[in-house]
């Protein structure tokens, strides 16, 4: 298993390594021991999502109030996906700036989410099964989600006829987040995993 750092503060990649015969493939999709060692703390699982979603469908931009936030560790499960992770903290070197990774169930890539980035996913294939575990149960007074075509973010979501929910659809602008407070603060988030706890595993 290769876990690796995406060039946002709180992100990681995580390649796992597959045996595949005639037979069929088994991987090793999620290690508590490599991730915590990676991360410098455990991941506490406390739910497991599914989300299907048809071609061109865009969810997100998603994101939790810090503390507890979300952190999620995603993989794809059916088909192909673009994931989107949107540095939304306030205060971080990076704050606004998206990255993506393409997950697609061959090569059966994972990804790490830190608490307060926001994070999305578009799907490229006709169907697309992403599955994740989260750190916190859904708390929908703390959830919050940005426009995820705001011009100002400039995603590309790699598709002509995004397809959005009633609520993505309805979703403050990222400028809007910023002056309503809505976003989390780069030091509080840091702190908040701080304050998780560092392990030897």
């Amino acid at each position: 298993m290769d876990i690796r750092p995406l060039g946002i503060d709180g992100v990681w990649e995580i390649t796992p390594r597959l045996h595949g015969d005639p037979r069929g493939m088994f991987t090793e999709w999620y290690r508590f021991d490599h991730l915590a060692k990676v991360v410098g703390h455990p991941l506490n699982l406390a739910q497991a999502n599914m989300s299907v979603s048809a071609r061109g469908v865009v969810r997100g931009v998603h994101f939790a109030d810090v503390p507890p936030g979300q952190a999620k560790y995603l993989t794809c499960v059916r088909g192909t996906l673009l994931d989107v992770v949107v540095d939304l903290r306030v205060g971080s070197p990076t704050f606004g700036r998206w990255e993506s990774v393409l997950l697609d169930d061959v090569e059966r890539k994972a990804l790490y989410v830190s608490e307060g980035i926001g994070h999305g996913f578009c799907a490229r294939s006709e169907d697309a099964t992403l599955v994740y575990l989260c750190s916190a149960t859904y708390a929908p007074e703390r959830e919050h989600t940005v426009h995820p075509l705001d011009p100002r973010l400039a995603i590309d979501w790699q598709t002509d006829t995004p397809v959005l929910s009633v609520r993505d659809e309805a979703a403050p602008s990222f400028d809007e987040a910023i002056a309503s407070g809505l976003l989390p603060q780069y030091t509080t988030c840091k702190d908040f995993t701080d304050s998780l706890g560092f392990v030897d595993a």
